[in-house]
């Protein structure tokens, strides 16, 4: 058994207090399940990271990282230089998964079930609307509802979303699908459950409904048809294998009751391990508690894709 782990944590995407809280809580498990843990808070400075991942070496990497250069491929690719085992997705998967556009066409390919969308300038997104109403508009690589907006019919906000827009020379259109907001989570070749997220704070599950208290319920499992219900667990499992994922992943899906109609969102290679996160939510119903689920990713830790 792997005795010593490193923890990455922190990061310099804009999901770094995230990132905190779920190495924060995966350094406490790892503890608790016996391992030898050394937490490495991950800033600015790449050399600082790569001297405290090198002395002394660790027997593998947690992962704990969010976002941009967490979980695009970037730290993948520092890790696999390094020739250290880490924990979630490889460098190719990561990558995928994060570039949005990229994941739709693999998810196509492999005859998943995606909404409509486009990459869309600025300055096209200011001067028209570039899908019928309603429609998403969101970073094409970020996650945790960074930077989303819902432009709904009679909504006037779109060319101040463009002027304001901060997370890179594109953003992603996508149409909207009414309905629930599904999820669900995959540990290796295993889809976990299905859970409904009802957010309380605002219209729709954003960064406040995701990581505020009580900013939404999860409905786990969801009170949904049996056939949908396993229907989401095989899209979930066959998202994971299409984008070559390993260890646990988490993916987003919207249904619309009125047209029983599944819509396969993303897939997060980086799943939040945060107080309120789903992932480890659903393990514990699978029975598999928050110290066993980090340990069995410590063991399935790789490095390479």
């Amino acid at each position: 058994m792997t005795q010593h782990v490193a923890v990455l944590y922190g990061g310099i995407s804009a999901e770094r207090e995230v990132s905190l809280s779920s190495g924060r809580q995966c350094i406490a498990a790892l503890r608790e399940a016996g391992f030898e843990v050394t937490p490495i808070e991950v800033g600015q400075d790449l050399t600082a990271v790569i001297h405290a991942l090198t002395h002394p070496r660790p027997d593998a990497v947690f992962n704990a990282l969010h976002g941009r250069f967490g979980e695009d491929g970037c730290i993948q690719g520092v890790l696999d230089w390094l020739g250290l085992p880490y924990t979630h997705s490889g460098l190719r998967a990561s990558a995928l998964a994060m570039d949005k556009h990229a994941a739709k066409a693999v998810f196509r390919q492999a005859g998943l079930p995606v909404a409509e969308h486009c990459l869309v300038t600025r300055d096209a997104l200011e001067a028209a609307d570039p899908l019928p109403l309603p429609y998403v508009v969101k970073p094409v690589n970020e996650g945790s509802s960074v930077g989303v907006h819902i432009v709904q019919k009679g909504d006037n906000r779109r060319a101040e979303i463009a002027r304001d827009w901060r997370y890179g020379d594109h953003a992603m259109a996508e149409s909207y699908i009414p309905g629930r907001e599904l999820t669900v989570g995959v540990m290796g070749d295993r889809a976990l459950a299905v859970t409904d997220i009802i957010a309380d704070a605002g219209a729709f599950y954003d960064y406040e409904s995701k990581y505020a208290d009580g900013g939404s319920r999860h409905v786990l499992p969801a009170q949904i048809h049996a056939d949908t219900y396993a229907k989401a667990l095989d899209i979930a499992l066959r998202a994971h294998q299409a984008l070559g994922c390993r260890g646990a992943s988490r993916a987003d899906l919207r249904y619309d009751e009125e047209t029983d109609r599944l819509v396969l969102l993303e897939v997060n290679t980086q799943p939040g391990l945060t107080p309120t996160s789903l992932l480890p939510e659903q393990a514990a119903h699978c029975g598999i508690p928050f110290p066993a689920l980090c340990a069995w990713m410590v063991k399935e830790a790789r490095h390479g894709t």
